[in-house]
């Protein structure tokens, strides 16, 4: 820092996160090595939801608190600060940690409760003062770095997200549990849904699951128009309705639009399941006027022989 320039805004709050329902135990799934991965990345995810960034918030630590599980975050900028408190008062942060912890988990969805502290100060009691929390933010200063296991769930789900595009393994042991959970592209051939064909440009065609073909070649050739695609695919895709396309747009700025368009289609993958057909894509290609990768995704440009 330069001499005589201001003292950067810092601040920390625990965030405590308990389910309500019996049989999922938030502690229990961040202590098994298979599932903390999955937990982490939906933490990570709903705070950047919150805020707008993936950097708007940082994880210190994770403490495992049966039946709850306690996050310890940092602040480095008042206006994240104030974002995240809006959220958090809203039920925004609240629901945005159950859709992704559904997602991750692959599981039904997570009843949470939760409560946010700073010191001795339960700022759930004080939220309508936006004031008075941020003071009360202000005061904690962070009094750590981030756990070298924070550290290591982070670099997984970058090397995730970068491996992701090129459909290679996730590099390192410890990531490997990222990945099953995480990238469930539905088994083709094996159950297909009641529309087993579709009709495109008068040629009918197996309606198959999407693929991870598919997927790197819609994230690569969409380009701008992902937002669209993703807006005709929300009629029927719960996981995709306002404001979740915004969201992924902010979270994966600095990305680009190829992990913007990737993000968006894996959303819908994840939500979809087996639904998540080639029909469905293809459709709202068409509406979007985007046939010629419509095209290509049904192989009616790769193959020179095709009449």
């Amino acid at each position: 820092k330069m001499a005589g320039s201001p003292t950067p805004w810092t601040g920390s709050a625990y965030l405590f996160l308990q389910s309500t329902c019996k049989t999922i135990a938030l502690p229990s799934l961040y202590e098994s090595s298979q599932k903390k991965p999955c937990v982490f990345k939906a933490l990570k995810l709903a705070l950047a939801d919150s805020t707008g960034s993936v950097n708007g918030v940082d994880m210190l630590k994770v403490h495992c608190s049966h039946p709850q599980l306690i996050v310890q975050l940092r602040f480095c900028k008042q206006e994240n600060c104030l974002r995240f408190l809006r959220s958090y008062r809203e039920g925004a942060l609240q629901k945005s940690l159950q859709s992704h912890l559904q997602l991750s988990l692959a599981t039904t969805m997570v009843p949470l409760e939760t409560e946010l502290k700073a010191g001795s100060e339960h700022l759930d009691k004080m939220l309508e003062d936006e004031d008075h929390c941020l003071e009360c933010i202000y005061r904690e200063k962070p009094d750590r770095l981030p756990d070298e296991e924070i550290t290591e769930l982070e670099e997984c789900l970058k090397s995730l997200t970068l491996h992701q595009s090129t459909n290679n393994n996730v590099a390192g042991k410890d990531c490997s549990s990222l990945k099953s959970p995480s990238l469930p592209y539905p088994p083709q051939g094996s159950s297909l849904p009641p529309q087993v064909t579709f009709i495109f440009q008068g040629q009918q065609f197996d309606n198959r699951t999407i693929t991870p073909d598919d997927h790197q070649k819609f994230a690569k050739s969409v380009s701008k128009k992902w937002k669209q695609v993703g807006r005709s695919l929300q009629k029927s895709c719960r996981a995709l309705r306002d404001p979740a396309i915004d969201n992924l747009a902010l979270e994966y700025d600095r990305e680009g639009l190829y992990e913007q368009a990737y993000q968006m289609l894996l959303r819908f993958i994840h939500s979809e399941g087996k639904k998540a057909t080639i029909a469905r894509l293809i459709a709202a290609l068409e509406e979007n006027g985007l046939v010629s990768l419509a095209e290509e995704l049904l192989g009616l440009h790769s193959n020179e022989d095709c009449s």
